[in-house]
């Protein structure tokens, strides 16, 4: 009886110890105010967003071990904002629960954007009003 039980505590701790999920990978977000560029990561574990957060431009930067697969490409080379108006930290990503979809947010007026990653046709950036 003992070896049955103790086959049961040890088969059930080996399958727990396999089906646990990985977890998400963290976002590693700089708390520095002072930088003008941050990555965002994507759900994608190989798209990152790219924000200049002075003016909220962005490029979509995807990362791989083949040369053909990496590259940056624009999401917006639209400055928000006037250049007198540009301040380091102004601009913030948010995710959204939909893997293409963040919500880019102007932190000094509140204004908010959709932004919109994905293939070339797919890719936007629209006001929320």
């Amino acid at each position: 009886m003992k070896r049955i039980i103790c086959f049961l505590i040890i088969t059930l701790t080996a399958i727990n110890a396999f089906a646990q999920t990985p977890e998400a990978p963290s976002q590693n977000i700089s708390t520095d105010s002072t930088v003008v560029y941050r990555l965002f990561a994507t759900k994608n574990n190989y798209m990152f967003i790219k924000l200049n957060t002075r003016n909220g431009q962005m490029w979509q930067v995807q990362w791989s071990m083949e040369t053909k697969s990496r590259f940056e490409t624009t999401l917006s080379d639209i400055a928000l904002v006037n250049k007198e108006e540009e301040k380091n930290g102004r601009f913030f990503l948010y995710p959204t629960i939909n893997i293409y979809t963040f919500i880019l947010l102007d932190q000094i007026n509140g204004r908010t954007w959709q932004v919109q990653w994905g293939k070339e046709e797919d890719r936007l950036v629209l006001p929320i009003y």
